[in-house]
């Protein structure tokens, strides 16, 4: 009992948050009654603890029941485990056993294959030693060259191994041996090629070319069968150069000899290349066709080069394009060169670039399909590199593109001076409802975008989209805006149908002298056919423009599925899309000048005859009601003016320009009418004789134009519907 003091004031410590110390070294009252308070608060939790835990006692019993009743379970299970552990202790050791059995087999298997490959080595190296020998005394060198090739194929470090070996001394003789007819069989195979080449024996060149890879001797092989095709080809092209240059050719070729010259080159190498790529695939492997054909590329551009300095020599294109240089700057006056004089050497230039692209697209397509025989994942990025790098810095490239920059000087100032002179030369036919000119200049504008478009040459397309562009928008829209400029003339007839007192006078002392001086009215009338005309110039311009664009885009999506880049289609198309803005250009330039047709020729006469309204009275009875009824006052006469006066525009405006006119001149009467009618009184029967004439109006206007026109009659509609209400 004496040690159960201490524990449980220790136990008592531990639960209770003030120590036996604290307590002991209380001496205040205050404090004493805190400190039990806080003891009583911390005993009821302890007592609700103890009833917690007591409450429990059952559940613990249970569970101490099932412990209790596993417990002979729990020694089978350990019983069952300790067997188990004994079995996979037993399976891991036998499996151990197999697997070093197995490694053992194994080690066992591939030293028989080394001994077998060794063997078969030896054995390959005497059947080569003697086959090579034998080949070569037949002059079989194919035989020689596959005993050779399989010698090269042989494992080094087994060879060196049979060379350590009992029979080191045959093998060594026998490396000797195949060793110098190795180098025999090079000299000979090379020596038998340049004799082939030399005496043009194709079939032979072919049957050695083949020989060399056998030999190790692929850069070797395809230079030397390179060298011997670009001989051939150098032959046939000087030829074909000496027959253009000096032969007798027809009439329908000659302007074009020089193209013709350059494609039977690029044909010529193109048959060598699709003739020889099987053979280069077959014997050489994949991807050594791109060396022969940079051997080829080479004698190419050696010949191109040729064709091209003869082309300019006698063509005198560099001495055109320095005229057409010098005309340009209109500073500088100097000679000129007629258009007709650039056409065929323009066209020449550009079929020679377009056969160039064709050639140049097509050993595109081989070398790549070469590169992808073996692995089509082969292509890398290093082999196209290689492959454009080849293309579009060969001197044939180049050349072509230093054509093509003289070119488009040239063909730009062949489109400006055809389109000034189709100008210049502009007639007009009666009857005819446009003048010489727009048909003379789309069309040569068509026919430059179309031969640069045939150069397949993106670049020169866009160069020639955007200086056809600049003529339209620029040279030739402002000859159309000087002709609009001069403005609609009031001719003398006009001016007497006014009552203007000066025509009379005219009119007057004219026939006091016994003629009509018809000078004046015929330059007025030719003045407003002029400018009727040009209104029909500028919307078929329009229109031509749109066509054009829409054309353009159909031929140029053939270009597109011939390789062209997304790069290079988007700027065609940004080129094309200038051409929307051009189009919009000349539709306001036609808006303008409906307007000032408008102003001049319709406002003048309309509106004194929509004022004559003011005349005649509205606030009418019933008698005179009946005498409008019968005797149309107003309305008819107006009909039968504007009938008159649109009579003229109807067959010398195309239709479209035509409804445009109409529509204006219904806008402007519904306006007039407004301002009329509202400084007129009415009646009751006089509002309805206005609804009835303002039904009629419409009625006629609405056969005349295809827009619709009773929106612009709205406020009329409804001022007659209030006239004709018994109140308001």
């Amino acid at each position: 009992m004496a040690d159960s003091g201490p524990v449980a004031s220790k136990r008592c410590e531990k639960m209770s948050s003030v120590s036996m110390e604290t307590i002991s070294a209380l001496t205040e009252l205050e404090d004493l009654e805190r400190v039990y308070q806080q003891l009583c608060v911390e005993e009821k939790e302890v007592e609700a603890e103890l009833d917690r835990l007591v409450g429990q006692e059952g559940t613990i019993h249970t569970k101490m029941l099932a412990l209790q009743r596993m417990g002979p379970k729990l020694q089978l299970i350990g019983g069952d485990a300790s067997q188990l552990s004994g079995m996979i202790t037993f399976t891991c050791s036998l499996a151990e056993n197999v697997s070093s059995k197995v490694r053992q087999l194994d080690l066992a298997k591939t030293r028989l294959y080394n001994v077998i490959q060794r063997a078969d080595d030896i054995l390959d190296l005497k059947f080569c030693t003697d086959g090579v020998q034998t080949a070569l005394r037949n002059e079989d060198y194919e035989q020689a060259a596959a005993h050779i090739h399989r010698y090269l194929s042989l494992d080094q470090s087994v060879i060196e191994l049979s060379r350590q070996g009992e029979e080191s001394s045959a093998v060594d003789a026998s490396l000797i041996m195949l060793q110098e007819a190795e180098q025999k069989l090079k000299v000979i195979v090379a020596e038998k090629l340049d004799e082939a080449v030399a005496a043009v024996d194709l079939a032979q060149v072919e049957r050695f070319f083949k020989i060399f890879p056998l030999l190790g001797l692929h850069q070797q092989g395809l230079a030397r069968f390179g060298q011997y095709l670009c001989s051939q080809l150098a032959s046939k092209a000087e030829e074909n150069l000496l027959l253009a240059t000096g032969g007798d050719l027809g009439e329908k070729r000659a302007p074009l000899v020089f193209a013709d010259t350059l494609t039977l080159l690029l044909e010529g190498i193109a048959r060598v290349v699709e003739t020889h790529q099987p053979i280069v695939e077959t014997y050489y492997g994949p991807g050594h066709l791109y060396t022969l054909i940079t051997h080829l590329q080479q004698e190419c551009d050696r010949q191109a080069q040729k064709i091209v300095d003869k082309f300019i020599q006698q063509r005198g294109y560099h001495n055109k394009f320095q005229i057409v240089q010098s005309s340009m700057m209109k500073s500088v006056p100097g000679e000129r060169i007629e258009p007709k004089e650039l056409d065929p050497v323009l066209t020449e230039v550009t079929l020679m670039n377009a056969r160039a692209e064709l050639y140049l697209r097509f050993l595109r397509r081989r070398m790549l399909a070469d590169f992808e025989v073996g692995d089509a994942q082969s292509v890398t990025q290093e082999h196209q590199q290689n492959v454009e790098t080849l293309l579009k810095h060969c001197l044939l490239s180049r050349t072509m593109q230093e054509l093509i920059g003289y070119y488009i000087p040239m063909e730009e100032y062949y489109m400006r001076e055809s389109v000034n002179k189709a100008v210049s030369m502009d007639t007009y036919e009666k009857g005819q409802l446009t003048s010489s000119m727009v048909d003379d200049c789309f069309y040569i504008v068509k026919k430059c975008i179309s031969r640069a478009l045939s150069s397949s040459s993106t670049d020169c397309l866009c160069a020639m989209i955007n200086h056809a562009n600049s003529v339209l928008e620029s040279d030739f829209r402002e000859v159309l805006y000087n002709k609009l400029r001069q403005g609609f003339p009031a001719t003398t007839l006009q001016d007497i149908q006014r009552g203007v007192s000066s025509a009379v006078s005219l009119m007057q002392s004219s026939l006091q002298q016994g003629k009509f001086n018809t000078l004046g009215i015929e330059s007025a009338e030719h003045a407003k056919a002029a400018f009727l005309v040009t209104l029909n110039n500028v919307e078929v311009c329009s229109e031509n423009i749109t066509t054009l664009k829409r054309n353009l885009e159909n031929d140029c999506s053939k270009l597109f599925s011939q390789g062209a880049g997304s790069g290079e289609q988007a700027k065609i198309e940004s080129c094309l899309s200038d051409l929307v803005n051009t189009s919009t250009k000349f539709k306001d330039l036609l808006q303008e000048g409906l307007t000032e047709l408008n102003t001049t020729a319709i406002k003048p006469q309309v509106k004194p005859w929509i004022s004559s309204f003011l005349s005649i009275s509205h606030n009418i009875e019933e008698e005179e009601f009946n005498d409008y009824e019968a005797n149309d006052p107003w309305v008819q006469q107006l009909i039968v003016n504007l009938e008159q006066l649109m009579a003229e525009f109807k067959t010398a405006l195309s239709p479209v320009i035509y409804d445009t006119l109409t529509s204006l001149m219904t806008s402007l009467i519904s306006i007039e009418m407004e301002k009329t009618v509202l400084k007129c009184s009415f009646s009751r029967l006089g509002g309805l004789q206005f609804d009835k004439e303002l039904r009629s109006l419409v009625a006629y206007l609405t056969t005349v134009t295809t827009w619709t026109i009773r929106d612009k009659f709205a406020r009329l509609t409804q001022m007659a519907t209030i006239l004709n209400l018994e109140r308001v």
